[in-house]
């Protein structure tokens, strides 16, 4: 589209040249004495060509795509429609237009001498709630709302910048930082400190025909002073937190030790109690197995002169035993007729093996002299 308000020009200009040269032709034909029309007519048509194609140029307003345009009438004094990219008519001499950019835009503060539009340091400085010092490099991303191109034109024009989104920011970045303890800032409330500054600074922006993009803070610097401070509490913070943590491992260690030593102890007693019991059992085995032999000795009175017998050896075939002996043999007892004795019949008493025969000895010397 610049291409056409070029060529308009260009025409325009050659106009120009042929009226110049039909000027020129004319002078020269006068001085020789010669017909002057063939000059005059170069003439007025170089100029009609030359003002009217100026005139066109003048009047076709381009607006690129990165573009708004402002127009004001100069008869009325009033501003028009803000004209967006494209291709546009305006009445020369009128109406003059004013070219804004509304692409995005970068400003920066920063303590850095290389960085931002302003040489050297140009960080934003504020006092925090306690009294501290605190630098901040701040960017902001901005660009001219094309619907209120107008306000800009009004209020800030091509000096917005340095007129007002500078002054702006380092003030409100002022504000919000007496909103806070520099200890917060330093630690977890530097978001806090970005996010009040941009919502702050997005109402002015729109109040003054701006988009604000983004605000970042990029860097936060304190007195030296201060930053020791500050990382003495972290460095003590931090060994706080260490031992702390040893505590918690020491008695996470105790408590080990104590489930292992409950552990044990409940093993022992439940031993223990395994034994006590196992002898509690045999205690009342024994127990039973008594009151049986009780009950077996009381039916049964010559059951021990039995079992003496069972378990005298095989080879002894004579025994020599007092007469008067309570113990093993009770002779009067034995003597006496059992009234519950069965004789067995003749066939089982022929099946037991004979007895040796053995001399006959009188009693007292059989006993042992009694």
């Amino acid at each position: 589209m610049g291409g056409i308000s070029s060529l308009l020009g260009a025409v325009a200009l050659l106009g120009f040249l042929g009226f110049l040269g039909g000027i020129g032709l004319v002078v020269v034909a006068a001085s020789q004495g010669r017909p002057v029309r063939g000059g005059i007519t170069l003439a007025a048509v170089g100029l009609a060509l030359g003002l009217v194609f100026s005139v066109i140029s003048q009047g076709i307003l381009i607006v690129e795509p990165q573009q708004v345009a402002v127009v004001f009438n100069t008869l009325t004094g009033e501003l028009g429609e803000p004209r967006r990219p494209g291709t546009h008519i305006v009445v020369p001499v009128l109406q003059t237009a004013t070219i804004y950019p509304i692409e995005q835009q970068q400003y920066t503060m920063s303590g850095i001498p290389s960085e931002g539009p302003v040489a050297g340091d140009d960080a934003v400085r504020g006092r925090t709630l306690d009294g501290q010092e605190v630098y901040l490099d701040v960017s902001i991303l901005f660009g001219i709302d094309p619907d209120d191109a107008n306000t800009v034109h009004i209020r800030w024009q091509n000096r917005y910048e340095n007129d007002f989104v500078r002054p702006t920011v380092r003030g409100l970045a002022r504000e919000v930082i007496s909103r806070f303890r520099a200890e917060d800032i330093f630690g977890e409330q530097r978001r806090a400190v970005e996010e009040s500054l941009e919502e702050l600074m997005a109402v002015r922006m729109d109040e003054e025909g701006f988009i604000l993009t983004d605000l970042l803070i990029r860097d936060v610097t304190f007195s030296q002073a201060f930053t020791e401070s500050i990382e003495r509490k972290q460095i003590a913070e931090q060994q706080a937190l260490e031992a702390a943590f040893r505590v918690q491992e020491e008695l996470q260690n105790a408590e080990r030790v104590r489930v292992t030593a409950q552990g044990a102890r409940d093993a022992e007693i439940a031993r223990a109690e395994g034994s006590a019991q196992a002898i509690v059992l045999r205690a009342k085995a024994q127990a039973e197995a008594l009151r049986l032999v009780s009950e077996q000795l009381a039916a049964n009175p010559l059951l021990v002169q039995y079992e003496y017998i069972q378990r005298l050896s095989d080879n002894i075939q004579l025994a020599l035993v007092p007469t008067n002996s309570p113990f093993l043999f009770d002779f009067q007892s034995l003597a006496q007729p059992n009234p519950n004795f069965v004789a067995p019949p003749a066939a089982e008493i022929e099946a037991l093996p004979q007895l040796s025969e053995t001399p006959e000895t009188d009693s007292d010397s059989e006993t042992g002299g009694e």
